[in-house]
């Protein structure tokens, strides 16, 4: 008869894992240094808007983490060309001509 494996032996991990800290607004970090540690886009929650994606990052400001959301092209885009080894970055999130960018 064969032995039953738990599913911890199995060595499967989730696809994604969540972020920590509390959610923050693009407000409260919009010209303020802050650390990019993690990232996911997926679809957004309102289609109808921008190009129905949603970028997730995971940060922090200080010793705070916090998880932000934003629905910027420019900042999918841009997030996308930084490679993996190159995490975690220093950036600050700028407003110009009404869009985000990384600076």
């Amino acid at each position: 008869m064969k032995a039953i494996k738990k599913f911890k032996e199995l060595g499967i991990q989730p696809e994604s894992k969540g972020f920590e800290g509390d959610k923050i607004s693009m407000d409260r970090i919009l010209n303020r240094e802050i650390t990019v540690h993690d990232y996911r886009i997926e679809n957004s929650k309102y289609p109808e808007k921008g190009n129905a994606k949603c970028l997730y990052m995971q940060i922090t400001i200080g010793d705070n983490k916090h998880v932000l959301f934003s629905g910027s092209k420019v900042l999918q885009d841009e997030i996308q060309r930084v490679s993996k080894d190159d995490f975690p970055f220093a950036t600050t999130i700028v407003k110009e001509n009404r869009r985000f960018e990384f600076t």
